[in-house]
């Protein structure tokens, strides 16, 4: 009889563990994140879930004989949103395979 009881106990706690993933996960895709450029030459916004929501370009970065440097700033901005978004999923999804074994 204990054993069932520590087992419903368990499902029970995986549940909760489970929505508790859920909220923060849709929590994470929620948050907007900012990239980056050089002097802010370019800045992009995205969810936590990677889809681009707006970018800015300064009107300095466009340059037409230099097409090649807006391109870069733009790489460089999206690089860095992402490295952000990839180190907050680490913080808030993390701690759940920290706790599972097998991960």
């Amino acid at each position: 009889m204990m054993r069932g009881m520590n087992m419903q106990g368990m499902m029970k706690q995986m549940q909760k563990l489970q929505k508790q993933m859920q909220k923060d996960q849709e929590e994470l895709h929620a948050t907007i994140f900012e990239g980056h450029a050089s002097d802010d030459a370019v800045v992009v916004k995205f969810t936590g879930d990677h889809k681009m929501t707006d970018i800015a370009i300064k009107e300095e970065a466009v340059d037409p004989d230099d097409v090649d440097m807006l391109q870069d700033l733009v790489i460089m901005a999206v690089n860095d949103a992402m490295a952000k978004i990839d180190d907050q999923t680490q913080k808030t999804m993390g701690k759940y395979s920290r706790n599972m074994p097998g991960f």
